[in-house]
């Protein structure tokens, strides 16, 4: 069963209202809680995120995001904070200026999850 951790840091000169939004648009099932100045997303549900690369064709590069991010126990990858407010889905590589979101996925068939959610692809399009 997949498991996805998703965090922002609530910097002070944030609204937490809209930290919130960021991660509910990504992953609108998850279960929220704030500690000590991070806003924590908990949800089995990726739906959503999948619909967001599919619409905006960023199949390979999640693909390849998510192969990178890889380890034995999970997919580690960051998402540009003001691309999920409006509903999109930016790749961070190291720091954002203002701030990133991280996203821990866990699951006992890593390579299966990546297929199923980012397929290989043909000139961009799903065989």
């Amino acid at each position: 069963m997949v498991e996805v951790l998703a965090s922002a840091r609530l910097y002070p000169t944030e609204d937490g209202e809209r930290v919130r939004r960021c991660l509910l648009n990504v992953f609108p099932e998850a279960v929220l809680e704030e500690d000590d100045g991070t806003i924590m997303a908990e949800t089995d549900d990726l739906s959503r995120f999948k619909e967001i690369i599919r619409n905006h064709r960023i199949l390979d590069s999640t693909r390849a995001v998510m192969m990178r991010g890889m380890t034995e126990d999970g997919i580690m990858f960051q998402m540009n904070k003001q691309a999920a407010f409006v509903g999109k889905i930016s790749f961070v590589e190291g720091n954002a200026p203002l701030g990133h979101i991280e996203v821990i996925i866990k699951d006992d068939e890593l390579e299966a999850l990546v297929d199923g959610v980012a397929p290989k692809t043909v000139d961009g399009e799903i065989p």
